[in-house]
């Protein structure tokens, strides 16, 4: 019975959770009951299969669920010690699991567990939790569904609102689900297939309704001066915008950030009820646990400067700030965590979009989704009445919850780049790729820039999803390239961190054979594609004011005069003072700047697969083959210096240990003593 019963609501719950009207990314959870043999007596024993604390329905495997012992779940109800205590209710349910292994319990287990149905469903619709919120939610309920779904007053999730729904379930044999005032759905089955045919049926009855009586402008008209920009101005808008607000969101921690112009985001900006709606926040729990309990949206015409916008923008932030602390001190009490931060999550720029934070991409983009579904709640709850969602003190009680508080606690420990993005050039392939690869594998989001952007995407997608790597297109040499380079990855992901200028080629030529074209080739693409990348990204950097790091990939070449190289080691040597320029240049801004000088990197290298390791190798009278090995012969530890050791290199440099070392040329040679730094 395990296996199928596990299985039929693991295939139940992605099904639920793959439908975005359905519920929202690691939003409601799922059960049902059976039996199963208990190992120890050889008797059946009746279980409960629960989505466990912190997973996600439409991504739900057998190893996300809690397993509980029916009985001892439902004796909890005997030691129940009110409403004030039902927290302690929480670590109980530990007390009830069956077997090994599974999830945590959620906060939630009760109204699962309490409530006499084979298979119970929770969620959070937009149509349903537009119903939750309308001012008369519960009058609405029985207009819309009669007395087949109940309304339920609100109440924080937890012990005594399973008790509320069991109680209801009781008392109105005929109902299939309720309403959850401020908060979404809950619907029940004998079935798998009943249950979720009845959530769907609440969810699908709701939208209709909504649909065919909701008044036509839920959110009034437009403002004069606050229509949407065309996209092309509202993408370059937000490019430009985008590394303050990061910076202004990562006041108290850095934040990763998500860009979106949704034609609903961008509707709901435009119209004249947006600004008082937005200063009503979030009423769902899963929604302002992840946007806060209100926006920061900006107050200035869509086509304002972007000075202008700036200035306002700054001032919001500080008003939102001292709001922000003034919430919390209202409601804090001793036993309260500390305050978490008093930037906001969600800040909404009228013609241009919604930037969204959070602690990983992942993270950012999901919090965007829920002020999406937040959108969604207020035109729904505006068409058929006014929006009234629960209040700030209640707000906060679940936002500084213990058990919240806890949760986070159990969050692992980030990685050292977590928080960081990097823009790596030529990382296509070789050393680039090896960059991108290591930055990525050490929790930063990486942008893949290359002259090919098919094998920049194509690495971007090795290394994870977008919420890891995107690949760009980046003509080093063209200065509108790479400001379109840069300006898609503050898009991607709200800024830029981390710089490692890597691009290059090399044509190995002695002084009489070179040409002016080779010289200006080589010259172009490193020496003045390391000043376009950098000056453009120093843009951003400044923007930010969170600091960062440049890292120049030279070579040994930039201080060893070796044969038959004149313009390869020329510029160079170009990169190389560029670093002790900017180095000093950027100090102030907190941005450090630092070289890294490989030799022979053979095995990978785009540059030597491309003819210049067959003009090393003649120049030097040895087989191609054996290339990297003759460099590695000619040094003083006689090792072959490969991609991944520069990338160990540009990690230790960017990372937690060297922060006060800037302007530096770290040889990553094997040891050429003619190389040596003086």
């Amino acid at each position: 019975m395990t296996r199928s019963t596990a299985a039929d609501l693991v295939a139940r719950s992605n099904r639920l959770g793959s439908d975005p009207k359905v519920t929202n990314y690691a939003g409601g959870n799922t059960s049902a009951k059976g039996t199963d043999i208990d190992p120890v007596t050889g008797e059946p024993v009746e279980l409960l299969w629960v989505k466990g604390s912190g997973g996600d329905l439409g991504t739900l495997t057998e190893t996300g669920l809690a397993v509980l012992r029916l009985d001892r779940m439902r004796a909890l109800v005997e030691v129940y010690p009110g409403v004030e205590r039902e927290d302690e209710m929480v670590a109980a349910f530990d007390y009830c699991l069956h077997g090994k292994g599974g999830a945590a319990p959620s906060i939630d287990t009760a109204m699962h567990g309490l409530v006499d149905a084979a298979h119970v469903d929770h969620l959070h619709p937009d149509a349903g939790i537009a119903i939750a919120t309308a001012a008369d939610g519960e009058e609405l309920t029985t207009r819309i569904f009669g007395d087949a779904v109940v309304w339920v007053p609100w109440r924080r999730p937890g012990f005594q609102l399973g008790l509320d729904i069991a109680a209801i379930k009781a008392k109105n044999p005929q109902a299939i689900g309720t309403i959850l005032g401020g908060h979404g759905i809950t619907a029940w089955g004998d079935t798998s297939e009943e249950a979720e045919r009845n959530s769907l049926w609440i969810i699908d009855t709701a939208q209709a309704y909504i649909d065919q009586h909701g008044v036509a402008e839920p959110f009034g008209g437009v403002r004069d001066g606050f229509s949407t920009l065309p996209e092309a101005e509202r993408r370059a808008k937000a490019a430009a915008l985008a590394p303050t607000i990061r910076g202004l969101a990562s006041t108290d921690k850095p934040m990763i950030g998500h860009f979106t112009d949704a034609d609903v985001v961008l509707e709901f900006l435009a119209s004249e009820k947006a600004p008082a709606l937005a200063a009503l926040g979030t009423s769902c729990p899963d929604h302002f646990l992840r946007t806060k309990v209100k926006p920061l949206i900006l107050d200035v015409a869509a086509d304002a400067s972007v000075e202008d916008s700036i200035a306002r923008l700054r001032e919001l932030h500080a008003a939102y700030r001292a709001d922000y602390q003034a919430y919390y001190d209202a409601h804090a009490d001793a036993d309260s965590p500390a305050i978490r931060g008093a930037d906001p999550l969600i800040v909404l720029v009228p013609g241009v979009g919604m930037f969204s934070y959070g602690a990983n991409k992942q993270t950012a983009r999901v919090a965007g989704e829920f002020y999406v579904n937040a959108i969604n709640v207020m035109r729904g709850a505006e068409a058929l009445s006014t929006y009234a969602p629960i209040s700030d003190a209640e707000k906060f009680r679940i936002e500084y919850w213990a058990l919240e508080e806890a949760k986070l606690l159990r969050a692992p420990k980030p990685k050292t780049h977590q928080g960081r993005v990097a823009f790596v050039t030529g990382a296509a392939s070789g050393i680039g790729k090896a960059i991108a690869t290591r930055l990525a594998a050490e929790g930063a989001c990486v942008v893949v820039a290359d002259l090919d952007l098919e094998k920049a995407r194509a690495v971007a997608a090795e290394l994870g999803s977008s919420d890891v790597a995107i690949g760009v297109a980046a003509n080093v040499a063209d200065a509108e390239g790479v400001q379109a380079a840069i300006d898609a990855t503050v898009l991607a992901f709200g800024g830029v961190d981390l710089v490692v200028n890597n691009a290059g080629l090399s044509l190995s030529k002695p002084l009489l054979e070179t040409t002016e074209k080779d010289w200006d080739l080589q010259h172009d693409v490193m020496a003045k594609g390391s000043f376009l990348v950098s000056k453009a990204a120093a843009r951003a950097l400044i923007a930010q004011g969170m600091g960062g790091d440049v890292i120049y990939i030279s070579s040994k070449n930039s201080v060893f005069a070796g044969p038959n190289n004149i313009a390869y080691s020329a510029t160079k040597a170009d990169q190389a003072h560029q670093v002790r320029l900017l180095a000093v240049e950027l100090g102030e801004y907190g941005v450090r700047v630092n070289g890294i000088n490989p030799d022979g990197v053979v095995r990978g290298s785009g540059i030597f697969a491309a003819g210049w390791g067959a003009n090393r190798a003649a120049t030097y009278g040895v087989d191609e083959k054996d290339l990297g090995q003759f460099y590695a012969n000619r040094t003083i530890l006689k090792r072959e210096v490969v991609p991944e050791n520069v990338a160990d290199a540009v990690y230790v440099l960017t990372g937690p240990e060297l922060t006060r070392t800037t302007g530096l040329h770290v040889p990553v040679d094997s040891g050429v003593a003619a190389a040596f730094l003086r």
